[in-house]
């Protein structure tokens, strides 16, 4: 069986809202798993964490 070949994302040029996202899995200490394997090698709850982190700090935001 063969992986699909995950592709090298460049942190640097990223939308804002796709940069916090990378940033809060980051701070959850998903990052290196996200670049290795992708979003789908994290857990629903992992993923759902971060969205809830993101959602949050958007609105602290406004």
């Amino acid at each position: 069986m063969s992986k699909k070949k995950v592709k090298k994302i460049d942190l640097n040029n990223l939308e804002p809202e796709e940069k916090m996202k990378y940033e809060v899995a980051e701070e959850l200490g998903l990052l290196d798993r996200v670049l290795a394997d992708g979003w789908k090698s994290l857990t629903s709850k992992e993923t759902g964490r971060i969205g809830g982190i993101v959602t949050k700090k958007k609105r602290e935001k406004q």
